[in-house]
């Protein structure tokens, strides 16, 4: 894996519509988490993994100069190689962050800006198995029962759990699987929920690479208190960070 080139998509495009009512005013990435803005922690783990070799961060556009100055700048971030503005949905700041890279590299792998929590050693992992097979994600078991709703939210049968993983990212491809997925989603006008989405459409193979539930997603102010307890954890500490 030394040689290969590897480019990360911190996606933080959004902002953050699910804090509203709290009296935050800032978008949830970054909001400060321990001291350190929410999109800070992600970046900070992806430039301490030897796998990657290229960074570009997908913003708002009022906040490029704040991520350049403000993140990037005060804590010395070197492999960021862009900080670019996204589009109005996520699929399309990933495609924006595609096209800013400095070189087509061999293997893309795509973050959410609000999963501070990520560790090296998942992002290893992800990388290394999309090497060997084209495309991986992290995610995680599902170990509650999970029921299948009718519309008038009454149970319209039970699913089996040793099939139901929950995605998170990171998540990575080969760089000519991600174009194509893409660019196939472009011509039918196909919006998905995520890059393994639309790798799945083109009928590849995409590994699902165990990760960890402190591996969080920050959509709620309870997701933010639950990042500061985990931050504090040393379970977390002996995950890989």
């Amino acid at each position: 894996m030394a040689n290969i080139n590897t480019a990360a998509i911190i996606t933080a495009g959004g902002l953050g519509k699910r804090f509203d009512g709290t009296g935050d005013t800032l978008p949830k990435q970054f909001i400060p988490l321990s001291g350190k803005p929410v999109i800070a922690y992600s970046i900070l783990s992806f430039e301490s993994s030897k796998l990657i070799n290229e960074i570009a961060i997908v913003v708002p556009e009022n906040w490029v100069e704040y991520t350049k100055t403000e993140i990037v700048d005060k804590f010395d971030i070197k492999k960021v190689s862009k900080v670019i503005s996204g589009g109005d949905e996520r699929q399309d700041s990933v495609k924006i962050g595609l096209r800013s890279l400095s070189k087509i590299p061999s293997i893309v792998v795509v973050h959410d800006g609000v999963r501070p929590l990520v560790t090296i050693q998942t992002i290893d992992e992800v990388i290394t198995q999309a090497e060997k097979t084209g495309g991986a994600i992290a995610a995680i078991p599902a170990t509650d029962t999970i029921k299948k709703s009718a519309p008038e939210h009454t149970i319209k049968n039970t699913l089996r759990r040793e099939n139901i993983w929950f995605a998170q990212t990171p998540q990575a491809f080969r760089y000519e699987i991600l174009k194509e997925a893409f660019e196939k989603a472009s011509e039918d006008g196909y919006l998905g929920t995520d890059e393994a989405e639309l790798v799945e459409r083109l009928g590849k193979e995409v590994k699902l690479v165990k990760s960890s539930k402190y591996n969080i997603k920050i959509t709620t102010p309870e997701d933010l208190e639950l990042g500061e307890i985990f931050l504090a954890s040393s379970l977390h500490r002996n995950k890989g960070n």
